[in-house]
């Protein structure tokens, strides 16, 4: 949520603003500079990311084991997600290696002069993001930041996706010194990045047990002066690509025609390149937070900034899976709701673990709230999440809105006849089932066991739910009276309605369905009716006339030219011819 809202907020600042050239599609000068703040929110996320790891002091991701451990102890996994915990340990543990790489030296190269050095960042960093959503259901996040790593790309490079490459490729045997110089350095960072991946996570093949054997070669210590070291530097390094960016687009502003033009884009400039530096500046707190002594050193009237729009959140920090948790299984809370206190039956959620027999989902870019918490509620005890006594307690009364987040159809809903009487909560832990683990029946995706009780029995007036209720200030309250008769409330509840009977994933890609069809029809209605496609002009082949095809009616106008010249001409010759076979009557006629 953090990261859409910041992504949100440098889309405003992205987006064009054509105020005097309505429809104009034109490269504005100053779109570079504010281009850049994608980027360097996309650094920003991935860098910190793979830092945090490692600061964490998890034993997991220092031992190169937490991908181990991953996949089955993620909030909610996919189908993928079984296959990838059945690799051998060696290639798991090269896979963390992989990520670190990824994560902490690849970003480096967001910022390369050399074209090619970004390109390889941004295919390295698509790669990663695919392998995440084949493995786990991480909402929008994934496919958000494949978004943000388009700021790696450039005109050309997408051209060639879409047929539209302008660049003239031209063999040449002497390539220039510039070309030189560039694929030198870019096969000089290629080898580094593998220098580097091999001394310092120890990687050495094992011929006899024909494996990759990985380990981490240096301390916390070690890492944490490195970090010291180098935060303030990428900062730097920011504020230079920042500053090529704007007095590339000043240069540009100074090349636009047209004195008011040039005024114009000037204006614009100024105003996007202030926006600009002043969301560098105050997202340079949240950065430096991996290292506090970094962050301390900052500038105080930064910080001033920052705290004047923290309550905004359009600059954040960022670390995702710091520790691993689950590492001694998957901890699991499963609903129970019984009629007479002697018959339990489970409480089926649509995505998170529950049926031992039932094959993770696949829900991206859907975000299901509910189950989500679940798995945080499941880390500590019921009194860290107050919010599920109130859950409990609903579903005791028999809400229709709480239970369709538990089952969209209510058919799968145990007690959709009539509410439980009594609803407790155990705690499981999970694990995926073996490759080579078999059955009588269907082969299960997950073995359980009971661990304790999560949350006592209670039921309508039990003192215990009571306390409970009372003790969060969740009793039931005076709502607050709503205007129905608005247009918007309306609107809302009759879309509600409409999508009731629908589950969010279907919702969702129903919708980016539509969006992708309007944007081909536009593309389509663009286009002028019966154009032919301008076809690349060819030579004629030996044997055959210069004229063919579109060249027919060319050929047939030029031929009428030459036929009115001929007749001109003989006009001309025959009033010559007479003038002079007249004599002084053609003088006299002349005259």
């Amino acid at each position: 949520d953090s990261l859409l809202l910041e992504a949100g907020f440098l889309a405003v600042l992205v987006a064009p603003l054509r105020l005097l050239k309505w429809r104009s599609t034109a490269w504005r000068a100053h779109d570079g500079v504010t281009f850049w703040l994608v980027r360097w929110l996309l650094f920003r996320l991935m860098f910190a990311s793979g830092v945090v790891k490692l600061t964490s002091r998890c034993p997991t991701w220092w031992g190169l084991t937490a991908l181990t451990y991953h996949y089955e102890t993620q909030c909610i996994p996919t189908p993928g997600a079984w296959f990838a915990h059945q690799l051998p340990v060696w290639f798991q543990k090269f896979s963390v290696v992989a990520t670190y790489v990824i994560e902490i030296a690849v970003p480096l190269l967001f910022f390369a002069p050399i074209r090619r050095l970004r390109l390889f960042a941004f295919y390295s960093q698509v790669l990663l993001q695919v392998l995440i959503i084949l493995t786990g259901n991480y909402n929008f996040f994934n496919m958000l930041t494949i978004v943000l790593a388009f700021s790696l790309l450039d005109e050309e490079h997408v051209g060639r996706w879409l047929g539209r490459s302008r660049r003239r490729h031209t063999s040449t045997w002497r390539p220039s010194l510039r070309a030189v110089l560039s694929t030198l350095l870019e096969l000089s960072t290629y080898s580094v990045l593998l220098y580097w991946s091999v001394r310092y996570f120890g990687l050495e093949i094992n011929w006899e047990k024909r494996l990759l054997d990985s380990k981490v070669a240096f301390t916390y210590h070690e890492f944490t002066t490195w970090l010291r070291a180098v935060t303030l530097p990428l900062v730097g390094l920011g504020f230079l690509s920042l500053s090529w960016e704007i007095l590339t687009a000043m240069y540009r502003c100074a090349c636009v025609r047209g004195c008011f033009w040039k005024l114009w884009a000037t204006l614009q400039w100024a105003v996007f390149t202030t926006a600009t530096v002043g969301m560098f500046a105050i997202s340079l707190v949240p950065f430096t937070y991996i290292d506090y002594e970094s962050n301390g050193k900052l500038w105080p009237g930064i910080h001033k900034m920052f705290s004047a729009v923290e309550r905004f959140q359009v600059v954040n920090s960022y670390g995702l899976f710091r520790r691993m948790t689950g590492v001694g299984g998957r901890p699991e809370v499963v609903l129970e709701g019984s009629y007479d206190k002697q018959t339990w039956t489970e409480i089926e959620f649509m995505y998170k673990p529950g049926n031992v027999s039932r094959a993770p989902p696949v829900v991206i870019p859907h975000q299901p709230r509910l189950d989500w918490q679940m798995w945080f509620a499941a880390l500590a005890h019921h009194s860290s999440s107050p919010w599920f006594t109130s859950f409990v307690y609903r579903l005791l009364q028999g809400k229709k809105d709480v239970i369709r987040l538990v089952q969209v159809d209510e058919s799968q809903y145990p007690f959709r006849a009539e509410p439980p009487v009594y609803i407790r909560a155990q705690l499981y832990k999970y694990w995926f089932t073996g490759s080579a683990e078999g059955s009588e029946g269907p082969t299960p995706w997950w073995r359980r066991q009971h661990v304790q009780e999560f949350f006592p029995t209670v039921s309508l007036g039990d003192p215990t739910l009571e306390s409970l209720l009372n003790q969060h200030g969740l009793k039931d309250k005076t709502l607050l009276k709503r205007s129905t008769d608005a247009f918007l409330p309306r609107l809302l509840q009759s879309l509600r309605q409409i999508s009731r009977p629908f589950s969010g994933p279907t919702i969702l890609w129903s919708l980016y369905l539509v969006a992708a069809t309007v944007c081909l029809l536009r593309a389509l209605g663009r286009r002028p009716r019966g154009s032919v496609p301008p076809a690349r002009h060819k030579g004629p082949r030996r044997g055959e006339p210069a004229d063919r095809g579109g060249g027919e009616k060319n050929g047939q106008l030029r031929r009428k030219e030459a036929k009115e010249a001929e007749e001109k001409g003989e006009g001309r010759a025959r009033g010559a011819a007479d003038g002079h076979s007249d004599g002084p009557r053609g003088t006299k006629k002349k005259k």
